[in-house]
């Protein structure tokens, strides 16, 4: 393999990190909302010609300075797209570039002139961003200097590589370009490979106890809960493996793997996870001889976990000792705030119910779909370059298989998250009940440590410190130089990575950021001081897994992570 195919797969799976399905649009963008959009914009324009012309004017102005090599438009640093030195240095494609940005800038130029309502700004610049990413000069062959030097250097032979890859994606991947060779990757191979076994089954989760491999560990056991969206593999992925992590650390580590369901499980709902969750404590007490658990959960799991924590709160049960938060916005005000939820109305999230009603189940392949298209150039169009027009095969990479290793969604825990963003509960408390008892966020006393991603464009950090803060006063926030996955991927050894930390006192995140405490390395070792602290007294490792009551009955990683 070349060089430069090294460089463009590892730029991918760079870029894979922090484009990852994990907290998806649970809403959806239906077609009629974008056209809708459209006939705003083009009925605003229409009633306001002058601002149009004034659009026109400055990009016929703009060609111009480009014509006469007086233009000062050039690519963002950070746009991979343009990369390539032809760009720069061949006077044709620098003006083709300038061009494009020009005609960019015009266009959104209409969209900010318009002065429309939040909501509909919102609206239309997505829906204008759209056509622009499509219709960039790197999409198609004649527009890249790249991908028309391997052409010429292979002869022709990456044009044929690259109709080969169009025509299986249509045949097997419903039109959409390949992100990962799944070939390469198979769960209990080399993905998800710490020794372990399920030590309890239910009808909803499996229960992973992991070997120790320290001669002694903590008594109070760590219980992961991970998202119902993704499969539990996250964290026990080679190099980056949180369970393997904390057990060096002398952790008794615990995970959940949920089952995948299908429209059998359609009446699945937020009680019946929050049912599971006490199901899957009570058993890692059983097996460890501890009274109390620490629990980690991240995105949706952080949702599920933190509702659960409430519940706990309102009955005053104190099984959980501490709580690790990942990720995870829990102020749908937030969550509005997104492309996703300047799409989110009454309308939208009715449809949203309906069709998974009718169905069942979400499916995650149509999640996937969905998230696709809010983050075109990310999860399309680099695709399309790198496996059509440089005839390159995807990439292999751990994390990408894992993002595209989807799950369902049964219908009535869909709907259940859906009526989260309407009602936000975890702010407006007593909105949301467990068996008939309201929650409060404000009764969970415990302590907690909530973790967000600076460039995390899913879960925006600011709204991870909002999780921190409902928490209460004895939550540490912690936030790493990194986007949504590579925030949890986090092992040390990264020379780039720092993180700063401190208790989510401040009653705003800038006032926070304004005093806390900036250290290099990755979050994992502060993290791991922290929770051993709060892990007890150190014992004997346990000689066998599971115990008379909860005997092992598969190895890890278990039956349901693998089911379709």
């Amino acid at each position: 393999m070349s060089n430069p195919t090294l460089a463009a797969t590892a730029e991918l799976a760079e870029q894979a990190t922090n484009n990852t399905l994990a907290a998806n649009p649970l809403v959806g963008v239906r077609g009629r909302d974008l056209f809708a959009s459209l006939r705003t914009l083009l009925g605003r324009t229409a009633r306001h010609p002058g601002l149009l012309a004034q659009q026109y004017v400055a990009f016929l102005g703009e060609l111009g300075r480009i014509a006469t090599g007086g233009s000062a438009l050039a690519p963002d640093d950070k746009d991979k797209r343009f990369v390539d030195p032809a760009w720069k240095d061949n006077s044709a494609y620098r003006a083709l570039a300038q061009s494009y940005f020009a005609w960019s800038q015009a266009l959104l130029g209409l969209v900010d002139d318009r002065k429309l309502a939040r909501r509909d700004a919102e609206r239309a610049r997505f829906v204008v961003s759209l056509f622009i990413d499509a219709m960039a000069p790197t999409n198609a062959l004649a527009g890249n200097p790249a991908a028309l030097k391997k052409l010429l250097d292979t002869g022709g032979g990456s044009l044929l590589h690259g109709l080969e890859n169009f025509v299986r994606d249509l045949v097997k991947n419903g039109g959409l370009p390949a992100q990962v060779d799944t070939t390469k990757f198979a769960v209990g191979r080399n993905l998800a490979t710490t020794p372990g076994s399920v030590v309890y089954r239910s009808r909803v989760m499996e229960l992973i106890q992991y070997r120790p491999v320290t001669e002694a560990v903590h008594q109070r056991p760590l219980l992961i809960v991970p998202p119902q969206i993704n499969k539990f593999y996250l964290f026990d992925l080679p190099g980056k493996s949180i369970v393997q992590f904390a057990l060096q650390g002398g952790l008794q580590t615990f995970a959940i793997s949920w089952k995948n369901p299908t429209e059998r499980e359609s009446h699945y709902g937020l009680e019946t996870y929050i049912t599971a969750l006490g199901e899957a404590v009570d058993a890692v007490r059983a097996i460890t001889g501890s009274e109390d658990v620490n629990v980690w959960g991240s995105c949706s799991g952080g949702i599920t976990l933190s509702a659960f924590l409430a519940s706990l709160a309102a009955r005053n049960d104190k099984r959980v000792h501490s709580a690790t938060v990942a990720v995870c916005v829990l102020d749908m005000g937030v969550a509005k705030g997104t492309i996703a939820g300047a799409f989110a109305t009454r309308d939208t999230i009715a449809a949203a119910k309906a069709s998974s009603r009718a169905a069942g189940v979400l499916e995650g392949r149509e999640l996937a779909r969905m998230f696709a298209w809010m983050r075109p150039n990310d999860l399309i169009w680099n695709y399309w370059v790198n496996n059509y027009l440089m005839g390159n095969p995807p990439p292999a990479f751990d994390v990408l298989y894992w993002n595209n290793d989807t799950t369902r969604l049964p219908a009535r825990l869909h709907a259940d998250f859906l009526d989260l963003i309407s009602s936000d509960p975890f702010v407006q408390g007593g909105r949301l009940t467990v068996g008939g008892v309201p929650l409060y966020m404000r009764q969970i006393d415990l302590d907690s440590y909530v973790v967000a991603g600076t460039t995390d464009h899913i879960t925006p950090w600011q709204g991870c410190y909002n999780t921190a803060r409902l928490y209460g006063a004895r939550s540490t926030f912690v936030l790493s130089n990194s986007g949504h996955i590579q925030s949890l991927l986090n092992p040390p050894g990264n020379p780039k990575a720092y993180f700063l930390s401190g208790p989510a006192k401040p009653a705003s995140a800038e006032a926070w950021l304004e005093q806390a405490t900036k250290q290099a390395g990755s979050w994992w070792p502060h993290w791991l001081e922290w929770i051993k602290a709060r892990s007890g007294e150190s014992i004997a490792a346990p000689a066998a897994l599971g115990n008379e009551r909860h005997e092992p009955l598969d190895p890890a990683p278990g039956r349901y992570v693998v089911e379709r």
